[in-house]
């Protein structure tokens, strides 16, 4: 990866406030790293392994060395202090509130140590010579966390890597039935120029909401009609208390066609056949009040033992992250909570968060005060910039930036596509936001208003009246999947449209949001029948208070003139000089990945956006399915990469009078920091093939740059002046801020850049990281190229916060998914299904199974006459 060329100096100079902490160690600091082997290993596992490190350390053979440890629950512990060697410890395995049982499992436990930890060996590295810059600082790094998550580990609840939530403090909010929001804290060590820092920010994440299980399934049943979803309870856990202390269990799967009453099975200590009703009635004294009105369930792993138990005996567990995809109802309730402006933000990490990590002094910091840590508690203040906006142009009016925005009210847009001919879709389910019929009055003047507004900004063609088309949807009720709502709208549109007749594109009216009906019409016309469509939602396309419909319908001819190869804004000269200095390809690159909704066997796509010309505003896409490596369920790293690039390398080819681009810059979407190293050894030697398979005979080298844009951070800024040219209204910071100092890598070419304007909410910047640079572009250039593309983006008229490439590459992925819809958004509609758990071999058949029908649905992928259009946006 190349070295930082310097550091920025365009834009006005300033300084912000950030969400990391100085963190301070003892000078030549040593620590002692052991790994931790618990036998038997078969037996000691998930929550077991946290349970028998607690005993362990409860055992004398460690009482004395507690609190100069620190320990990840699992497989690695270190220590301020060296510990006797070898040590092993014997533990009988028993709960917390576990009476003395003869027959309880014992464990050992062997810390074995592994290496010394010398601090100062981290410190050369944060020294920044460059001789230094291969010290591998990830043993010392993941040391320190375990050291500074010690506290929160014990207390709290960790969800994924780093973030830590407290159920019992925290302030719950209701997302829907059996699912709530908890806000808790992220905190990670990270090394900077000549400073240990700890990053620290607010985060929430759903839980399922604990209570009893019968509960629960009833308030299912009343809400929905239908039982709990498999989904649902599937891995969910629950605690009983029949036995005479809590013993924590895995739902494997609800028995929908069991119930106590029911089932009867031989038992051995009543010498007959009994059902779980009565044996619960004689084994445990307790008489049970929906034996036959709710379903068993089965905690037992092994198909083969099934272990039944009755749902108003458990309790969902407190603290289980909730594994489902919300949905959208719940999306936008979370958002709603996590919403909130940088000052609460703030106010929240350095109270709250300091306090709940233990980060504050006091008896929370035993163990950083035993390994001589500690933490400043003021945020650190790093130097900042404003860069300066772009111009915008149009055809003809002007458009003042403010805020990062503008209006185009009396602007013609700079290149208008053209109308052969257009059709209008009318999608009628009921509802009361819906034209009466393709005859209807207000019909005719809603689309004579959408034309003028299209003919105004400059569209040729958009005097033409449409053939106007309608589709009466069968209900859902009866209609899985809305299959046959989508054959109907298949069967009238190819009814009216041959191949050689396609309109240049549909406008389809839908007056409901549904998450089958669009995402189907999508790959019909998509995939099927290649014709561009543009949906609009009727409530809010005809909302009639004060100039929202204008507005709308702006939107929608923005998108509009994109697909038919228009060109809406373009920059002024100078802000593009950086890329028409000589001939440039800008190139966009995304895989998005199966969710936790998703069939299991569902694919991962990946798409490559490019442009194809100096303009930099048209961006076809190519897209591929991937199949996911059935060990991690995905693969982030694009495998059909060098046929993507041909893909885009040919049509940039076509529409260039046969030439081929002199520089590529390529924005990487989606790869974490752990996966820079990826990009460079599997999808730079794609790219380089995709070069020389193009031109197999003349050598072609263009000079290559690949940035990765970083979303998934966690560094956030506060203003520290008053003042607007400082402070946008809601607190956050302005646009054109970029940082690239004080929290940046010690070695790497990085930066944070904050383009947009925040509406909502804590404003986030993008982190973009330069992991290969032929064409050796200065600070000022990559940072202020980088900003000034950002008010590229077709489908809006303000600076995005991700560059447009990046952003379309995402656009075409979620497309992508679109086509897979039943696959890849839909599968937590399955309801509860009878049987046990089954066999590996069995789950593995079914994920190829559902490759091969994604790969069937996906067919050729998009049709050939859309192929070099921006069909996604």
């Amino acid at each position: 990866m190349p070295l930082r060329p310097g550091w920025g100096t365009l834009g006005r100079e300033g300084q912000l406030r950030t969400n990391f902490f100085a963190v301070k160690l003892p000078k030549d600091a040593v620590y002692y790293d052991y790994e931790i082997a618990i036998s038997p290993q078969a037996q000691a596992k998930g929550d077991r392994r946290a349970r028998i490190l607690e005993l362990v350390e409860q055992s004398p053979a460690l009482s004395e060395f507690k609190q100069y440890i620190a320990h990840d629950r699992s497989q690695r512990l270190v220590s301020s202090r060296q510990l006797p060697q070898p040590l092993s410890v014997a533990v009988r395995y028993l709960e917390v509130d576990q009476a003395d049982d003869p027959n309880a499992l014992t464990f050992t436990v062997d810390i074995k140590f592994q290496r010394e930890l010398h601090m100062t060996t981290l410190n050369e590295y944060m020294d920044g010579k460059p001789d230094h810059r291969d010290i591998d600082t990830q043993p010392f790094l993941s040391a320190l966390n375990l050291v500074m998550q010690s506290y929160a580990s014990k207390r709290g609840v960790r969800v994924g890597g780093n973030k830590y939530f407290f159920p019992t403090s925290a302030e719950q909010h209701r997302l829907s039935l059996g699912v709530e929001a908890h806000r808790g804290f992220f905190m990670s060590i990270r090394p900077m120029y000549k400073q240990l820092m700890v990053n620290i920010n607010v985060c929430m994440t759903a839980f399922y909401t604990p209570g009893n299980l019968a509960e629960a399934m009833i308030a299912f049943q009343q809400q929905t009609g239908s039982g709990m979803p498999q989904t649902f309870a599937d891995r969910l856990k629950v605690t009983t208390r029949h036995l005479g202390y809590t013993k924590k269990s895995t739902i494997a799967r609800i028995m929908t066609s069991m119930t106590a009453r029911s089932y009867r099975f031989d038992c051995e200590e009543f010498k007959r056949k009994v059902s779980v009703e009565e044996y619960f009635k004689l084994k445990y004294k307790i008489t049970l009040r929906h034996a036959n009105d709710l379903p068993l369930i089965n905690v037992s792993m092994n198909p083969k033992r099934p272990i039944y138990l009755p749902a108003e005996i458990c309790e969902i567990m407190p603290g289980q992250a909730y594994r489902g995809k919300l949905d959208g109802e719940q999306t936008a309730m979370m958002i709603r909570y996590a919403c909130n402006p940088p000052e609460f933000n703030g106010n929240a990490i350095v109270q709250q968060g300091f306090d709940q990590l233990g980060l504050r002094g006091g008896s929370g910091s035993q163990v950083l005060s035993a390994f001589g840590v500690s933490v400043a508690d003021q945020m650190a203040v790093v130097p900042s910039r404003v860069l300066p906006a772009p111009r915008i142009t149009y055809r003809s009016g002007a458009a003042p930036i403010r805020n990062a925005g503008w209006n185009i009210v009396n602007v013609k847009l700079h290149s208008g596509g053209a109308i052969a001919n257009w059709a209008v879709l009318l999608v009628h389910e009921g509802r009361r936001e819906e034209f009466r019929d393709t005859t209807d009055p207000e019909l005719i003047v809603f689309l004579q208003t959408f034309l003028k507004k299209c003919s105004d900004s400059g569209i040729a063609g958009a005097d033409k009246p449409p053939r106007i088309l309608s589709v009466s949807l069968p209900s859902p009720r009866d209609d899985n999947n809305r299959e046959r709502a989508i054959d109907a709208i298949r069967t009238t549109l190819r009814s009216n449209f041959k191949p050689n007749t396609k309109p240049s594109f549909i406008l389809v009216l839908l007056s409901g949001i549904d998450r089958y009906i669009y995402p189907g019409i999508k790959k019909l016309c998509d995939i099927d029948m290649g014709i561009h469509t543009v949906h609009m939602l009727l409530p809010k396309a005809r909302d009639g208070r004060g100039n929202r419909q204008d507005q709308y319908f702006s939107n929608v001819v923005l998108k509009v003139n994109a697909k038919l190869g228009g060109m809406n804004h373009l920059l002024d000269p100078p802000s593009m000089k950086w890329l028409t200095e000589k001939n440039t390809m800008i190139m966009g690159i995304d895989v998005t990945h199966p969710s936790p909704g998703s069939a299991p066997g569902s694919p991962s796509i990946a798409a490559v956006v490019a442009s194809v010309d100096n303009n930099f505003v048209q961006f076809p896409a190519s897209m591929t399915l991937q199949k996911p490596d059935w060990n991690k369920e995905s693969k982030e790293m694009v495998e059909k990469l060098t046929e993507m690039t041909i893909e885009r390398l040919q049509l940039y080819k076509k529409k260039n009078g046969n030439r081929l681009p002199d520089r590529i810059f390529v924005y990487r979407d989606g790869v974490s920091e752990g996966q820079y190293h990826l990009v460079l050894r599997e999808e730079l030697p794609k790219i380089q093939a995709a070069f020389k398979q193009i031109s197999p005979k003349a050598p072609y080298k263009p000079t290559l740059t690949i940035a990765i844009c970083g979303k998934r951070h966690h560094a956030r800024f506060w203003p520290t002046a008053p003042g607007e040219a400082n402070m946008t209204q809601n607190g956050n910071t302005v646009p054109g801020t970029v940082v690239d100092k004080g929290i940046t890598d010690v070695y790497n070419n990085d930066f944070y850049l904050q383009a947009h304007y925040g509406l909502q909410g804590h404003v986030r910047p993008t982190h973009y990281t330069i992991v290969y640079d032929e064409n050796r572009y200065s600070a000022d250039v990559l940072q202020q190229g980088t900003h000034t593309a950002s008010y590229l983006y077709a489908r809006a008229t303000k600076a995005v916060s991700l560059v447009p490439a990046a952003y379309y590459a995402d656009l075409a992925c979620e497309r992508g998914r679109d086509y897979l819809n039943v696959l890849m958004n839909l599968s937590d509609d399955r309801s509860s299904v009878a049987g046990g758990p089954r066999t590996t071999a069995d789950r593995e058949a079914e994920k190829e199974r559902v490759y091969e029908n994604a790969v069937k649905m996906w067919g050729k992928g998009v049709h050939p006459d859309l192929k070099e259009s921006m069909f996604y946006i």
